[in-house]
């Protein structure tokens, strides 16, 4: 059990049934729950992940967040029904700028801001993760899937270009060949298929998903919680800095990791030989 000195914190309110949140051994799971419409992303369920994306960043009780799908989903994207209504709508339509500010703040706050947060993150998907789904998966630092899942970018089928980032989560996790691929044929991709593309990181059977996620997971979330911001600092910039540049960037978070008590206590646990116990600081 990791020694941490943290008032205790209850499960977190996003708002909405649409998201579930649980708070335990500094996991925080956040389910997606919509299972019958295959958790597509609605404007609730959008509002309450972007309120526990937030929630999540800042509170110190949370070491790792594990995103999943309730039912047989991960997250089939956009709500292609609600699109077509709001198409035939006969209310006044908001300007073009004003659906440009509101589309680009969703977008941010939700996939800008898991990406962005310097806590590990795991997407388990225990089943289709499609279009939008597949962007918030992706910007995610680890995924595991069930191997009844399948993965797709979705868009062109609908004709529409993509969103939440995608393209350049896609390029960055398989590379630009096979991102153009996904993008314009649209294509499903079998959970073993996504296992050998570099898509997800882990197949296991469909009823073994929820403990196997929640492992990796824990497994994070008592980690070294300085150290992995400076792990995922120095791989952000990988594929925009020299190596030059990138030497000397980790020389500096490696010489302030150094100063943590995580540091001196994992070198204290490998001459004793036992597990480290990580404080976060």
């Amino acid at each position: 059990t990791p020694n941490r000195q943290e008032k205790p914190v209850t499960d977190f309110d996003s708002g909405t049934d649409q998201i579930l949140v649980a708070l335990k051994d500094r996991v925080a799971t956040i389910t997606l729950n919509r299972p019958e419409a295959r958790n597509a992303l609605s404007p609730e369920l959008s509002g309450g992940l972007k309120r526990t994306i937030a929630w999540a960043a800042a509170e110190t009780a949370v070491g790792a967040i594990l995103l999943t799908g309730a039912g047989e989903a991960f997250c089939s994207g956009g709500d292609v029904k609600a699109m077509g209504k709001r198409n035939d709508s006969a209310r006044e339509t908001p300007t073009a700028e004003a659906q440009f500010q509101e589309l680009r703040e969703r977008h941010h706050a939700i996939a800008g801001a898991l990406r962005a947060m310097r806590k590990p993150s795991v997407a388990a998907l225990p089943g289709p993760a499609a279009g939008a789904g597949l962007a918030l998966a992706l910007a995610c630092d680890l995924r595991i899937a069930a191997d009844t899942a399948f993965l797709t970018t979705g868009y062109a089928n609908i004709g529409l270009s993509g969103d939440y980032g995608i393209a350049w989560l896609l390029t960055r996790v398989i590379g630009p060949g096979r991102a153009r691929q996904l993008m314009l044929t649209s294509e499903r991709v079998d959970a073993a298929a996504a296992l050998q593309m570099g898509l997800v990181n882990k197949v296991v059977a469909r009823e073994a998903l929820n403990s196997a996620a929640l492992e990796m997971a824990g497994d994070l979330a008592r980690g070294p919680s300085v150290a992995y911001a400076y792990i995922k600092d120095n791989l952000d910039e990988a594929l925009t800095i020299d190596h030059a540049t990138a030497i000397d960037r980790e020389a500096d978070r490696l010489l302030k990791s150094r100063t943590t008590s995580d540091h001196r206590e994992a070198v204290q646990a490998f001459a004793e030989k036992r597990p480290p116990r990580f404080s976060g600081h």
